[in-house]
């Protein structure tokens, strides 16, 4: 599902609200059939790890580290076991596994958000919220990423909640959804 509008709408806002990043002033939200009411950061934290992936538009890759130490840290917070390898592979999918190694500074910005998407994809979540992935990226790199995303999708059967300018992007979503002044309709 797509969340299309305006700059200053909400729709980054709906997203983390939605993701249990952030708490509302009011009302139930309910992520994987659990209310987000009444947990604390640790207890929404424990409800992601491993079933909720993110990719936001300004990467948020762990300085110092290398691109396949970043798409390990959420293997390893969610428990599993043969991070590397899963990594590893993870990285491969995105096309990367020959930048491994690399640290995220030495990375262009279509490899970071690439190395971000293994990343998000790793813990093969039940559910992955984007928050505007080709924001911060030329058009042909913003494409390759869509691309990526949408079939590392539809590989992992994740439900992607994505929150974009872009009407072609959201074109290729089942759902689109329009918020204006924080109100949300169905859009065309």
């Amino acid at each position: 599902m797509a969340i299309v509008g305006p700059s200053g709408s909400g729709k980054s806002t709906l997203l983390g609200l939605l993701a249990g990043l952030d708490t509302p002033s009011a009302g139930d939200i309910r992520l994987l059939g659990r209310s987000l009411a009444g947990l604390d950061e640790d207890g929404r934290a424990r409800l992601r790890a491993g079933r909720v992936g993110f990719v936001f538009q300004s990467f948020q890759l762990v300085p110092g580290l290398t691109a396949l130490e970043n798409v390990m840290l959420p293997l390893e917070l969610a428990g599993r076991s043969d991070v590397r390898s899963q990594a590893t592979a993870a990285l491969e999918q995105v096309g990367l596994a020959d930048r491994a190694d690399h640290a995220s500074s030495q990375l262009s910005g279509g490899e970071q958000q690439r190395v971000a998407l293994a990343r998000a994809f790793a813990v093969d979540p039940a559910i992955l919220f984007a928050d505007e992935p080709t924001g911060n990226l030329d058009q042909r790199t913003g494409e390759q990423v869509i691309d990526i995303l949408f079939q590392l999708r539809a590989d992992h059967g994740t439900t992607l909640l994505l929150v974009t300018h872009d009407h072609s992007v959201a074109s290729r979503c089942d759902r689109r959804l329009a918020m204006v002044d924080g109100g949300i309709s169905e859009a065309a």
